[in-house]
């Protein structure tokens, strides 16, 4: 696996990177050799930041971790991503065409822990009112949720409004 280290109102020093491939080097297991994770690191206040994006054939397995110390933001990002891969683990072996950024090693392992499988414990039907964007969000403060499915009604599009960091609020709409 390779790495692209940038930084953003940090200096990035030998130490920063090394400690980098080497807390992400142990995932390189995971995947081919060509495979390239894209690591920005960057500090705002007094919140250094980390954030790790590695491409895959179908998707993205993205991580991003914020605290007081960047060589603990490291750590904490490192424990994200390989529980993300586990569980998506079972997924990405039974459809093989996205295990092509994956090592071999890494879909002959033994299957997964039962404790990483995902388990779905409730289901909820509900009608979709059409609503704008703003409208759902307040709907989904009334709830008390951090995400709310609506209706769009300009676009007639199912979308997902979601709480972000820092008491901010994003739309997913589907792409036509």
């Amino acid at each position: 696996m390779k790495f692209q280290i940038t930084g953003r109102n940090i200096n990035l020093t030998e130490s920063l990177k090394a400690q980098v491939e080497k807390k992400l080097g142990k995932l390189s297991r995971y995947f081919s050799p060509e495979t390239i994770a894209n690591v920005t690191l960057s500090v705002q206040k007094d919140i250094q930041t980390i954030e790790v994006t590695i491409p895959v054939k179908g998707g993205l397995i993205r991580a991003e971790e914020g605290s007081s110390d960047m060589y603990v933001s490291i750590d904490l990002v490192q424990e994200i991503i390989e529980r993300q891969i586990r569980r998506h683990r079972k997924k990405l072996i039974d459809r093989t065409q996205g295990a092509e950024s994956f090592s071999r090693l890494f879909t002959e392992e033994e299957s997964a822990d039962e404790e990483d499988e995902i388990r779905i414990v409730k289901i909820k039907k509900f009608d979709f009112k059409p609503m704008d964007p703003e409208e759902a969000c307040l709907q989904m403060e009334l709830l008390g949720h951090n995400f709310f499915v609506f209706k769009n009604a300009e676009t007639d599009e199912t979308c997902v409004v979601y709480k972000r960091k820092g008491d901010t609020y994003g739309l997913i709409e589907p792409e036509n």
